[in-house]
């Protein structure tokens, strides 16, 4: 195994966090029937992972595939007829899921996104919440586009760029895309005899985007491509995941990139803390203000989240997944971040202790008014 193998090896080892995107083209054969022996290859290869203390995450197109089979929809289908296939299909997508994962007592979730749970914050927040149980909970969630009532204007456009905004949604360290080419070359190597595979590439670089241009941009059947993937990539990149671009062609293949098959890493930018809080740190304008006690102050500067008890009082008109400062008892700016109520909400549990929050709203939420992990502190806190 080379240094550049080991690198990719290494990487996929020491991930905590993996989301893992399978195409249609992969999935289905010709016929649009599933590939049920590679399949439960796939599922064992995640299997292994979960027992090694990884998350994973699938992202598995072959919906409008496999619903165009069940509903006999052949040649060229309208916008409705796409959308009924894969609602059709989406059934059928997540029970041959099931079944593979079914050997290894692994429960599977359907998860459907549109783009605008990844753009609108609330949506994002609930997106993530509910992604962030489900692997509480042991579940494996198996996340595709819901074509059924995404338009051309609210569309991720191909799976590539939904698995690279899911990995943001859950923090994934690795993102691994199967492809039918083990990676990105210098030219198409089914056309080009002289393309040259590339074991590590800068997503950001002009040349990357010159090497997935031309007769190399469809390298990667389905609706994506490899130009799609290195896209995908700057996405995950600049949220501190690495991406790995890899054959899926043949059985287990997770399973051979740990083993030291060839790939292509593009590294990340960072981590996705560092891109998270400098997101929130810095790119957002708060809309409300919230002032805190100074047992409070101390208990963010030590990593806890902020909770009801320590808030003091609520300022603005801001909804949940807004931006809010967050003062001490002085007014001085301590820190910012992405709230979990809504003003009127907080407003009245304010200074509550966490147990009476679900007597006062009337509904069980999660304490937290900020969680750690959406909080951005400003320099040194006072007590």
């Amino acid at each position: 195994m080379s240094e550049v193998e080991q690198n990719t090896a290494t990487a996929l080892a020491g991930a905590k966090r993996i989301v893992l995107k399978i195409g249609s083209a992969l999935l289905c054969g010709d016929a649009g029937n599933v590939r049920g022996g590679w399949l439960r290859t796939v599922a064992e290869d995640i299997a292994k992972l979960r027992m090694r203390g990884c998350e994973v995450i699938v992202v598995s197109s072959g919906a409008v595939a496999l619903g165009r089979r069940l509903l006999k929809c052949e040649g060229s289908i309208r916008l409705e007829e796409k959308q009924a296939c894969s609602a059709a299909g989406q059934a059928a997508l997540i029970r041959q899921w099931q079944h593979a994962l079914d050997a290894h007592d692994i429960l599977a979730a359907q998860v459907l996104l549109t783009l605008d749970d990844t753009e609108n914050r609330k949506r994002y927040l609930n997106a993530r919440a509910a992604m962030r149980a489900l692997l509480e909970l042991g579940v494996l969630p198996v996340i595709n586009e819901n074509d059924t009532v995404a338009t051309s204007e609210l569309r991720y456009g191909d799976n590539d760029r939904l698995a690279a905004h899911a990995a943001q949604i859950v923090g994934a360290d690795v993102l691994i895309m199967l492809s039918d080419v083990d990676g990105v070359y210098t030219g198409d190597p089914r056309r080009n005899g002289n393309a040259t595979h590339l074991s590590v590439v800068d997503a950001f670089a002009a040349e990357t985007a010159d090497f997935a241009a031309g007769p190399n941009q469809r390298a990667g059947v389905g609706s994506g491509g490899m130009a799609s993937k290195i896209a995908a990539a700057k996405i995950a990149s600049a949220n501190g995941c690495v991406t790995i671009i890899a054959s899926g062609l043949s059985e287990h293949p997770v399973r051979a990139i740990l083993d030291g098959a060839a790939a292509t890493l593009l590294p990340a930018r960072g981590t996705a803390e560092s891109a998270r809080k400098q997101w929130i740190g810095g790119r957002i304008s708060p809309a409300g203000i919230i002032i805190i006690d100074n047992g409070a102050a101390r208990a963010l500067q030590n990593g806890a989240s902020l909770l009801p008890a320590g808030v003091i009082k609520v300022e603005g008109n801001f909804l949940r997944g807004d931006a809010v400062s967050v003062l001490n008892e002085s007014g001085e700016e301590i820190a910012q971040g992405l709230v979990t109520y809504d003003t009127s909400d907080l407003s009245r549990i304010a200074g509550e202790k966490s147990e009476a929050i679900e007597s006062i709203l009337g509904l069980r939420r999660r304490p937290a008014v900020i969680e750690k992990d959406d909080l951005v502190l400003r320099g040194i806190l006072k007590s």
